[in-house]
Order: C-alpha cells, then sequence, then structure tokens
C-alpha cells in the first residue's frame, strides 16, 4: 500500500487543492441505562481510546505549529454526558480498574516467561496512566479542551441532530426542526458560540415533497394523511446552518438547477464556478448549494451548503477488508484477553482465525502508519490533480465516524497526526492543505445549486438499515408519540404552569431519544440488539407514563404524589437538555430557535429537584 509522493510544486506556494476532515463523535445516551457489556463502558471505552488520543495528537500538532483543520462533531447527546457528572466520576474508577487487568496481565505473562506479551501488558498499564493523567490535567473537562483548539482555529466544532435521530424519517416537521433546533442550543451552551455546520445523522438528506407514513401508528390512533414536509436544507436554514456532508452518490444523481432568482440564494455565485459545476472531473470535489426537486419560489431561501463525501479516500481508511486498518501489523480489535479486556495480538492477515493472531508488535505497526499516511497523501493528490488548475480550487471531504480513530483502529489518531505532518512539511512542494468547510466557504464560492434526491451513506444509499422488516415497529411508537407530543404542545395552557411545563420537557427528552437513530442501527446489524431493544421500549414505556401523567395534570391541575414521584425518577435517569424548549413542537412553528426557555440549572442532576420546586 506504500507510493512514493511524486508531486508536481505548488505553484506560488499557493494550494490549488483542499482536504477535509470530518470526524463525528457520537455515542447514544447511556447514562443511568447499564454498565457492562453494553452501557457506559461504551462512553469510558470512547473517552479513553479516541477523544483524550484525539486530543493528545492535536496537543501535539498545536507545540509545533501545524492544524488538523478538521471538521469535528461532538453530537449534543455526547456533549451532554461528557459534561455529566456520573461521567466525571466514573471515568477514573473505570481507568482505574483497566490498569489492574494490565497489571494481573503483567504478572500471568510473565509466570509463563513470555515477556513480549509482558512488555505489551506494561504498555497498557502506560496508556491507561497517561488517560487518567490527561483527564485530570483537562480538570476532568473533555469538552473544554476541544472548545480549545476550536477557538484557537485549529479545528472546527460543528453540530449533529440532538440524540443522532435519522433525519429522513421523522414524522412531523416539528420533530425535524426540533432535533436541529436543540442540537443548536446545547451547542451553543457547551461550545459557547453557535454552530456553522451540522452533520446529518447517517448523511441522511430528505427534500420537500409530498410524504406518506411508511408504517402505522402503533397506538391504533388513525393514520394521518400524506403532507408536504419540509427539505432538510430549509430547517438548516431556519437555524442559520450553512453546511453539511450528503454522499456522493445523492450528488451524483442530482440535478442542477440555474442560480436564477426564483430559487432565492442567499449568496450570490461565482460564474466560473458555476461552469465547473458540470465537469466530470469536480462533481464530488466542490460545494453546492442545496434546493429540492420541487423547489418553488416560495420555498426557503437556498442558502444550505452540501459538501459530498468522497468514495474512494472513505473505503481506504474505513474498510477493515480493503483500507488501513486491516493491515496485518495494525492491532486486532476482536481478540481480547478477558477478564480485562486488552488486546495483545495484531490483525496478522485477511481472515486468520483469532486462535491464529501473532503478537502485536508496536514498532512494526508505527512503520505501517508512516506509510499509510504517506499513501493517503498521494491518493488524495491523485484524486485531485484533474482539478489543480481550475480557477477554484478543489476540496476533497473525508468523513469518518471519530470512533474509528483509537477505538476501531487503535493507531488512527497517530494516522491523522501523521497525515497532518506531511502536509505541513511538504508545504514547499505539495499543493494540497488541511482545510475545514467553514474556512472554505469563506474563501470560495458554491459551484452552482443542487437538487439531491432522497439517501443516506448506509447500504445501498437509502433508509433499509433504519427501517426494515426488523425495525418498522420502532416506527409505529416514534410517530405514535412525535404526533401525541405535537398535539400536548400545540394546545397550550402548559406555558402558564411551572407543573404543565416541566412535564412537557420531560416528554419532549423521552421523545429525543426514542427517535435516536442508534436503536435501529443496533437491530439491524445484530450489534446489542437486546440492549437496542430494551432502550427503545425503556422510553417508549417513559413516555407513555409522562403523557398520562400530562393527562392527569390537564384535568386538575395537580398531579398524585406517586405521579410525582415517577416522573421525577424519569427526570432524573434522562437528565438531558436542561433548557429544552417545548415550543418547538407546536404545530407549524416557524419561530427562530429560543422562542421559549424557562431558566434552568446548567447541572443536569439539579433538573428533578429545581422543577420540584416550581410544582403548584
Amino acid at each position: 500500500m506504500s507510493q512514493d509522493l511524486t508531486l508536481a510544486p505548488a505553484t506560488g506556494n499557493r494550494p490549488t487543492g483542499f482536504l477535509t476532515f470530518t470526524l463525528h463523535a457520537h455515542l447514544p445516551w447511556v447514562i443511568n441505562h447499564g454498565t457492562w457489556p453494553h452501557g457506559i463502558e461504551w462512553l469510558h471505552e470512547a473517552a479513553a481510546e479516541t477523544y483524550l488520543p484525539l486530543l493528545r495528537a492535536l496537543a501535539n500538532l498545536e507545540r509545533d505549529g501545524i492544524a488538523l483543520h478538521c471538521n469535528l462533531i461532538l453530537t449534543p447527546i455526547l456533549l451532554e454526558q461528557l459534561a455529566h457528572p456520573i461521567f466525571r466520576a466514573e471515568f477514573p474508577n473505570y481507568v482505574q480498574r483497566k490498569i489492574g487487568a494490565a497489571r494481573e496481565d503483567e504478572s500471568f505473562f510473565l509466570q509463563a516467561n513470555d515477556h513480549h506479551l509482558a512488555e505489551a501488558a506494561r504498555s497498557w498499564q502506560r496508556f491507561y496512566t497517561q488517560a487518567l493523567d490527561d483527564f485530570n490535567a483537562l480538570n476532568q473537562d473533555i469538552i473544554a479542551a476541544f472548545r480549545h483548539f476550536h477557538e484557537a482555529g485549529l479545528i472546527h466544532l460543528i453540530t449533529s441532530a440532538a440524540t443522532h435521530s435519522y433525519l429522513p424519517l421523522l414524522g412531523t416537521d416539528e420533530s425535524l426542526r426540533a432535533q436541529i433546533r436543540t442540537a443548536v442550543d446545547a451547542h451553543t451552551r457547551h461550545i459557547g458560540s453557535a454552530p456553522q455546520g451540522i452533520w446529518s445523522p447517517e448523511c441522511g438528506y430528505r427534500p420537500a415533497g409530498r410524504w406518506s407514513y411508511p408504517v402505522s401508528n402503533a397506538d391504533g390512533s388513525v393514520q394521518p394523511q400524506p403532507f408536504q414536509r419540509i427539505g432538510l436544507e430549509q430547517a438548516l436554514a431556519e437555524s442559520d446552518l450553512d453546511f453539511f456532508v450528503v454522499d456522493a452518490h445523492l450528488v451524483e444523481a442530482a440535478e442542477h438547477r440555474p442560480a436564477s432568482p426564483d430559487l432565492q440564494t442567499g449568496v450570490p455565485l461565482d460564474d466560473k464556478s458555476e461552469r465547473l459545476a458540470h465537469a466530470p472531473h469536480r462533481t464530488l470535489y466542490q460545494p453546492y448549494f442545496v434546493t429540492s426537486p420541487n423547489a418553488t419560489p416560495a420555498g426557503a431561501r437556498c442558502t444550505a451548503t452540501a459538501f459530498p463525501r468522497d468514495p474512494r479516500t472513505a473505503l481506504q481508511v474505513w474498510s477493515h477488508d480493503n483500507g488501513y486498518p486491516g493491515d496485518a501489523n495494525y492491532l486486532d480489535f476482536h481478540k481480547k484477553r478477558f477478564p480485562g479486556g486488552h488486546r495483545y495480538w495484531r490483525v496478522t492477515g485477511p481472515h486468520v482465525e483469532i486462535g491464529d493472531k501473532h503478537p502485536y508488535s508496536p514498532n512494526r505497526a508505527a512503520e505501517r502508519i508512516e506509510s499509510h499516511a504517506s499513501h493517503f497523501v498521494s491518493l488524495v493528490y491523485e484524486t485531485l490533480k484533474p482539478s489543480f488548475s481550475d480557477s477554484v480550487p478543489p476540496i476533497l471531504c473525508a468523513p469518518f465516524d471519530a470512533e474509528l480513530f483509537g477505538h476501531w483502529w487503535f493507531e488512527g489518531p497517530q494516522w491523522l497526526e501523521a497525515v497532518a505532518r506531511i502536509l505541513h512539511e511538504r508545504r514547499a512542494e505539495l499543493p494540497i492543505s488541511l482545510t475545514s468547510c467553514a474556512e472554505y466557504l469563506d474563501s470560495y464560492p458554491r459551484a452552482g445549486v443542487v437538487a439531491l434526491p432522497e439517501g443516506s451513506w448506509g447500504a445501498e444509499g437509502d433508509h433499509q438499515v433504519w427501517l426494515n422488516p426488523e425495525t418498522s415497529w420502532t416506527y409505529g411508537h416514534i410517530y405514535s408519540a412525535e404526533l401525541a407530543l405535537r398535539d400536548l404542545a400545540t394546545r397550550g395552557g402548559w406555558s402558564d404552569s411551572p407543573l404543565g411545563t416541566r412535564i412537557l420537557k420531560q416528554l419532549c427528552r423521552e421523545l429525543l431519544l426514542l427517535e435516536s437513530s442508534d436503536w435501529q442501527s443496533l437491530i439491524t446489524t445484530g450489534a446489542a440488539r437486546d440492549y437496542a431493544e430494551i432502550r427503545f421500549l425503556t422510553h417508549n414505556d417513559q413516555f407513555n407514563d409522562l403523557k398520562a401523567i400530562y393527562h392527569a395534570w390537564e384535568a386538575a391541575q395537580a398531579i398524585s404524589p406517586a405521579e410525582e414521584i415517577r416522573l421525577a425518577a424519569i427526570e432524573q435517569r434522562d437528565s438531558i437538555f436542561p433548557h429544552i424548549d417545548p415550543a418547538h413542537w407546536i404545530q407549524g412553528s416557524h419561530a427562530k430557535r429560543g422562542s421559549f426557555a424557562q431558566e434552568m440549572p446548567s447541572d443536569p442532576t439539579q433538573i428533578h429537584s429545581v422543577a420540584r420546586t416550581t410544582k403548584s
């Protein structure tokens, strides 16, 4: 896979092409919902193996005057967890357990006279000791550390849907808007500034148009009639979000539209850039204004911008079968020594059985990191080379799940650092520079306007990962809950009552958690299917209990002691988004974010206690 970089010199040391990494960090809400093998340990693993190593790589680059300039998504539900006092208290305990397990492994290997694996056990002790030291040095605030690199201009933090819902399948426009507006509010609260861009979960896109519910309501209520729903681009524009990422096949199948006044483009287009829009070598390497296929002059302003995902580099990085993570010298993800769960073996080769894996060698892995970083830069160069002479430089968008780097591919954070170093150290000859999507849009025009079809980056490019015979039952419950919440929010009365507002806010939280796409993904793939089904049914049951409590409040303007206990328990368990705004779910709401917000404490564990003082 190694490849020499034989490059033409950059013209006047000016980049003629750009690379932008988009790293999507996300985990579903797991606090208060299990520990091992499924639950909060997922969060601990990601923090130790991905988030802290990524921060370490960013610090190394900052020390040497190098910027990764990636678009980093910390999903709102991940931000809520990283800030949660339970995570901050439990993570050091988790790390100490990992250190203790590595010490036990070392003793075992020494007794077996296997000094190579004993040293590997010591390396795990050092790895987790460094994780604990880093965590404490950050005052247990991982978010603040990422915020530092964002404010320094070394990365660019953007947001995602509040609970990582699959936006094309949401059943009401209000639910779509609420996922996005809650996300913007949460990002602003944690990061200190509003996001400019968003990661649409699973690269999901929905155009405006007539839409029918794909399944019946689980509660037996009357199936709503098909309706004209808004497109994703309109919901993003309403929340002042400038850009998102879509999969390559959507752009390849898109209909190019003229930049005419009736599309109401908010930013003028460059004539040269428009001419490039139809050039085959540029199709996937430039951003586009997005509109829906049936856009009319009365539609939303065409201001949302889509960056296409590059398929060639994507396969090279994420594929275990064909990409870098499957190299024989890298640490194998699957073979672990229990009870500690540490890994001591390398991939060894394709289709090698677990029992035949060879011991891991960090030195051999380090050599492959450098080789693969060089190969990747060369691949980007060859991909963009046909566009180097264009008047507007191309941009290659390379999006990946952040947890690939470190958790699934142990050497991933070092590989990212190596790519950044190659591009920096060879900047005098390389015509490629790292940038973020926002930085690119600040300097260069969009290529034109495209009407995108519906789809995702999932299997077959459609919705089948999330909506299939194994998962369709979940959407029956989701649609029932979405319509019920919209009805309750629209009926009003709650905003004048602290108790009514309190109950409705928790209903909003449970609906957001019910809408998480993680449950369908885990069911479809078979990974933690039982856990996903239990989690979905738990949030559905809690939503229905809260709905009954709300109806009791509507009837009597009070609730029983038993209902108060149940409400407080659910609030304590799912204490997310303390400033959540039920007005987002009012039918037909087009208000900008922040239309309704009741002062609540920043510590999410205090939600129930403060809300209890407002009981009428």
